[in-house]
């Protein structure tokens, strides 16, 4: 079951979060809730205002 209910992230969660490939900063999407990695060209996704750090669940950027 997957929820997208829109939740407010806490800033400073994602002022200490980077991409687990990486170790790169991230920049936050919030029209598309979702967490970029530029460096390993991800976004993570963030369901229930809760970011989804997994590598399998990311989306690959297009170049």
């Amino acid at each position: 079951m997957t929820e997208t209910t829109d939740r407010p992230v806490d800033r400073k969660l994602l002022e200490l979060l980077v991409c687990p490939v990486t170790k790169a900063a991230l920049e936050y999407d919030a029209q598309k809730q979702e967490l970029v990695s530029r460096a390993a060209k991800l976004a993570y996704p963030i369901r229930n205002g809760i970011p989804i750090m997994l590598p399998d669940e990311a989306r690959a950027l297009e170049d």
